[in-house]
């Protein structure tokens, strides 16, 4: 009885109320007596009005916002991965993204469609949520200068930053004198228009290029901290600049902005002076602390909320105030990744692609329909890359650089991604831009930003020497090489013990990479070192543990599970050991239903599918990550599903098919290395119906006697398989076992799938 108490007290409760309410209906209905009740009047409109308030809720400023947010997302994610695949930053793809949502392509080709997607009336909400957007990220980009590097390597990269923004200003106020007649808006004074033609050309995308320097592993180096230097003094003065010239458009005059900038500058002693030692000491305060209170928390959002409120109110833009505050934001490592992942995910993802659009919907390509506007357009482009580019390379040259570097820091100097976008939208609501040279500089834009790849490609082909073995290793005396590729530090220890099982005795004939790549958008210029030594020093500690030496390898990566199988494919590995993920939708109802959905939603296995890789209705019990290495890789990939694994004595070997007469390689190294005891299993009878397996097997055992046993299945019962340490199996008798004996996996220690 007492089971069926919940479920009588359910039923009674709902049935007695359920009661109530109708009865109550029905005496308040009598209440209806003598007054004039206004009733819909039953007839076949009742459907047409359905659709009436149907499409009226579709036209609602809501709807519309958050239809046009999703459209946004979508888009600019697909175009943004597209450009990641072929190399470039994915800001490039956002960018476009926004230019095809606008006049450009949708707005030309379907005009009705996009008014229904962008009417007018619209725009209003999508500007203001992107300056939102906007002021997150340029608190974000202000929290990723590391302060400290300006201070100790500043003598070389001030010069060059000063460098690469007084020649391209100076050619871009140059280029402001021809080209003003033409193009500046009616009423503008010149220096309002050249002071922003010079401001455009000067940027530097300090994200953007941070992020390639990680990508391309130019962090550790002299000239990556040189070039980081550069772009970080390169942003602090451009902002600066920036805020000046604004000033001067708004005033007027330079002598009727003086009162502003007095204010900025009165704002900016205040901020270094006033606010930063507060914010210092409760970052002091709480460095201890593994989370911070939601009131230290809305200290700090206050205090960028004040700080863009005080420099729109000053005159020099909500923008330098958010940049400011992130600026001064305390230098403990810790407090900054919690702002940065508090504050990064809602504004790159949600918010910011909303200015990518909203920048589109201003850019109107079509309006560039003469040739002699194009001429223009890539005059404006030769003086930009002339500018920065070569302004920054001659100033690097006569700093003491080589050719080689001096051409690689004009290269990334010469990017300019969102941050042109920013200052370029910033003249555009100014009135100092027309659409015609609003749309000239946003191409200047992209193609700065496009060439930076290609630009440092060449550049490393023309000055291509012969590279030297960097870890003092004979590759000719090198008889095994194992890659690692691990995500966490645990997974890392455990794969480099049963690396370190394969080669124990090999010595200086062995070699093992620990291999982690951190995605790009999670590691930020100012804790990369920090980062780094937390996810690499237990992996050293385990190898000082195991006697091992081995070659660490960590870099940023755009792509983790591409470079990961690029890395081991162009490294000549012997075998890549990688830890197994989890599929998000495996187990669940959505993940048994979609399955096929999903995958052909992926664009990486979509490409697969269509070029053979993968069968179209393959399924496989891997999760994506998994699948795509094994797609890609050209060496052996082994597969550990970790069970705390912590030595490998005991290692049993189901034999189910032809195929694990591959595994006999790999146990024997675990013999002859770990001394471990192998137990095959011969589940289906393939190794007694195999004679030369059965003799190959017959001479190991004479070799090293009482380190190898033939077992057939009834000799073993399934329990006792989680007595051995680890269990070896191919990838073919894997997806068997999956499928037709579930036991094995539930007893099964910790887990190594081998594929070919």
């Amino acid at each position: 009885m007492k089971k069926f108490k919940n479920l009588i007290f359910y039923i009674a409760t709902i049935g007695f109320f359920s009661y109530a309410i109708y009865w109550i209906i029905i005496f308040g209905s009598r209440l209806e007596l003598g007054k004039k009740i206004n009733l819909p009047v039953a007839s076949n409109s009742q459907w047409t009005e359905f659709k009436k308030t149907l499409f009226h809720n579709l036209e609602h400023p809501l709807a519309i916002l958050l239809i046009q947010i999703l459209t946004i997302i979508l888009v600019a994610r697909f175009f943004g991965w597209f450009f990641k695949k072929i190399g470039q930053p994915t800001v490039i793809g956002e960018i476009l993204a926004g230019i095809l949502l606008g006049p450009s392509l949708l707005g030309l080709y379907f005009p009705e469609f996009s008014l229904a997607l962008f009417p007018k009336e619209s725009l209003g909400n999508l500007q203001f949520l992107s300056q939102i957007g906007l002021i997150l990220f340029m608190f974000v980009i202000g929290m990723e200068l590391d302060i400290k590097v300006l201070k100790n390597k500043a003598n070389d990269a001030v010069v060059i930053s000063h460098a690469s923004i007084i020649i391209p200003f100076a050619l871009g106020m140059g280029l402001a004198y021809f080209v003003y007649d033409s193009f500046a808006p009616e009423g503008t004074q010149f220096i309002s228009f050249a002071l922003f033609l010079g401001i455009a050309m000067s940027i530097t995308a300090f994200p953007v290029l941070a992020r390639i320097i990680q990508e391309r592993g130019m962090h550790k180096t002299k000239l990556g901290t040189v070039i980081i230097t550069c772009a970080a003094a390169d942003d602090i003065t451009a902002w600066c600049i920036l805020a000046i010239v604004i000033a001067i458009v708004k005033a007027g005059s330079f002598v009727s902005a003086l009162y502003t900038i007095a204010l900025a500058a009165l704002y900016v002693i205040v901020m270094l002076k006033l606010v930063r030692p507060f914010l210092k000491r409760i970052g002091d305060v709480n460095a201890e602390k593994t989370h911070l209170t939601k009131s230290i928390v809305a200290i700090f959002f206050i205090m960028l909320i004040f700080s863009a409120w005080a420099t729109e109110v000053i005159g020099i833009h909500a923008l330098f105030g958010a940049f400011m505050a992130g600026a001064i934001m305390p230098e403990n490592t810790k407090f900054r990744d919690i702002f940065i992942e508090k504050v990064e995910d809602i504004a790159l993802v949600l918010l910011l692609p909303l200015f990518f659009v909203f920048t589109g919907l201003r850019t109107q390509i079509g309006l560039l329909n003469d040739i002699y506007l194009w001429k223009i357009t890539g005059v404006i482009i030769l003086v930009a890359v002339a500018g920065k580019f070569i302004g920054s390379a001659l100033a690097s040259r006569f700093v003491g650089q080589n050719w080689k570097d001096s051409l690689i820091i004009g290269a990334l100097m010469n990017t300019r991604g969102l941050m042109e976008l920013v200052v370029l939208n910033i003249g555009y609501d100014l009135g100092i831009l027309t659409p015609e040279i609003f749309a000239m500089m946003v191409i200047m834009a992209l193609v700065t930003t496009f060439m930076t790849g290609p630009a440092l490609d060449l550049i490393e082909w023309t000055f291509k020497k012969v590279s030297k073995n960097t870890i003092g290793i004979n590759e000719d005396s090198v008889n095994f090489k194992i890659l690692i590729s691990f995500g966490n530090s645990e997974r890392g220890r455990a794969l480099l013990r049963l690396a370190n099982s394969f080669v124990k005795k090999l010595n200086t004939k062995a070699e093992i990479a620990t291999m982690h790549l951190a995605q790009t958008s999670e590691i930020h210029q100012f804790n990369i070192k920090d980062y780094e030594e937390e996810i690499m020093s237990p992996i050293i500690d385990e190898s000082k543990l195991l006697k091992q030496r081995i070659t660490p390898i960590f870099k940023a990566s755009n792509d983790i599970n591409t470079d990961i199988f690029e890395e081991g494919n162009k490294g000549g590995y012997d075998l890549m050991l990688i830890g197994i993920g989890q599929s998000i939708y495996e187990g669940s109802f959505l993940g048994k239903v979609l399955g096929f959905t999903t995958s052909i939603m992926s664009p990486e296995r979509l490409k697969n599918k269509l070029t053979g890789k993968e069968k179209l209705f393959d399924k496989s019990h891997f999760d994506e990550r998994t699948r795509e290495i094994l797609i890609g890789a050209n060496i052996p990939v082994g597969i550990l599903i970790e069970k705390k694994l912590t030595k490998i004595e005991r290692v049993i070997i189901p034999f189910l098919t032809e195929s694990d007469v591959q595994l006999v390689n790999y146990f024997q190294k675990l013999i002859n290395n770990a001394e471990a005891r192998i137990t095959l299993v011969d589940i289906n009878g393939y190794i007694q119906s195999n004679e030369e397996l059965s003799e190959r097997l017959k001479l190991i055992s004479e070799y090293v006697p009482d380190h190898l046993e033939v077992l057939k299945e009834w000799e073993i019962e399934k329990k006792l398989i989680n007595t051995y340490d680890l269990m070896m199996v191919s990838i073919e008798s894997w997806e068997s076992l999956v499928v037709e004996d579930e036991e094995w996996l539930n007893n099964a220690p910790s887990t190594l799938i081998i594929k070919p």
